[in-house]
């Protein structure tokens, strides 16, 4: 636990930002990263999922942060896997049979060019027998889900890719697509949910929680028209012709993740290192949060809006020690940086709270 550790050391720190609920940060292209880099420079190791990471053709790599995908991430959490960090993953690609020729070359070029400019190792490259029949569902609240018409078609390919060698997948389905749609034009222009979100990790969760290897998903679309008004939190997705770059880059470190009862070595995480984990107000009722406030870690509720309404209030958590407020990542980023270096946050506020006294 973070109190064996010394002042200065590394304070392992969960970010999470549940995908396809609309958050105002980490609702959008990798809008959340330059939280995620202030959070990993606070902590000295952040552990975060894929969609906190993704911007499309933007990414951004730093040795602090571990790319770990959601249902990987709460397996961390619960303490049934921990994270061994690599120098490089092998990643297999696997492509979607419903992919047109035209927009499945692009996908390879991408791969390409990840390979020549960025000296990523990938391959082999395997496309699904028959297509994966992706769906899109909005829930009564406006959050995304997702169905897939062929699930045992996506994990067969991937036993095949890891057979192969891969030892992380990167997926490209091919994803319906409404160009004139409200929901669309609402997420462009900043005031909507990401309609792919909730299905992009109904894929990468089916994968993962199969092989239990590192698997991110980038959606294959065609590029939308112009838009003047577009929002700069969905810029990031307007600047190519695939998302793949950043799934590429995002895979090929993510850390291995460990069965329990796997020997460890020193530099393996486990869910006992665990300091601090930064999550919005309004999502606190996942697995991986109530598993780490079970364990007495802190957990950090920021304020950041999204359609999910699960609060402290909600679940009955007002007053638990655990349970710390924040009203931006700034804010939590210091929580963290004083977690990390021993200081009290109860002695960063005012009014300074009284002795409690036992009677």
């Amino acid at each position: 636990m973070s109190a064996a550790l010394a002042p200065g050391d590394a304070l392992p720190t969960l970010l999470l930002v549940p995908t396809g609920i609309g958050c105002a940060i980490g609702g959008y292209a990798g809008d959340a990263l330059p939280s995620a880099r202030l959070l990993a420079a606070a902590s000295g190791c952040l552990i975060t999922h894929p969609n906190v990471m993704n911007g499309a053709a933007l990414y951004w790599r730093d040795p602090r942060i571990h790319y770990v995908e959601g249902y990987g991430l709460d397996r961390f959490a619960v303490g049934t896997w921990s994270l061994r960090p690599v120098r490089q993953q092998r990643i297999g690609l696997l492509l979607d049979a419903g992919i047109e020729p035209e927009l499945r070359e692009r996908h390879l070029q991408v791969a390409e060019g990840c390979r020549a400019t960025l000296g990523l190792e990938i391959g082999p490259v395997l496309t699904t027998e028959v297509p994966l029949g992706v769906h899109l569902e909005l829930g009564a609240s406006g959050i995304s889900w997702g169905t897939l018409e062929r699930p045992d078609a996506l994990l067969r390919a991937g036993e095949q890719l890891k057979a192969a060698g891969a030892t992380a997948i990167a997926v490209v389905a091919r994803f319906p697509e409404d160009p004139e749609s409200e929901a669309l034009a609402a997420y462009r222009h900043g005031s909507g949910v990401d309609v792919l979100a909730g299905a992009e990790a109904v894929i990468s969760h089916l994968l993962v929680r199969h092989l239990q290897i590192p698997c991110a998903h980038a959606p294959a679309v065609q590029p939308l028209p112009l838009d003047p008004q577009l929002d700069p939190r969905a810029a990031g997705e307007e600047l190519g012709y695939t998302f793949l770059a950043c799934v590429l880059v995002g895979l090929s470190r993510a850390p291995q993740l460990l069965a329990s009862g796997t020997q460890l070595q020193p530099q393996d995480l486990h869910a006992d290192q665990l300091g601090a984990v930064v999550v919005p107000d309004g999502a606190l009722g996942s697995e991986a949060v109530l598993a780490c406030l079970e364990r007495r870690v802190p957990v950090i509720a920021v304020a950041n809006p999204s359609l999910l309404k699960v609060s402290a209030s909600a679940l009955g958590l007002e007053g638990v020690a655990e349970l710390l407020s924040a009203s931006s990542y700034a804010e939590a980023a210091g929580l963290v940086l004083a977690l990390r270096e021993g200081i009290a946050p109860a002695s960063l506020q005012r009014p300074f709270p009284s002795l409690h006294r036992l009677e």
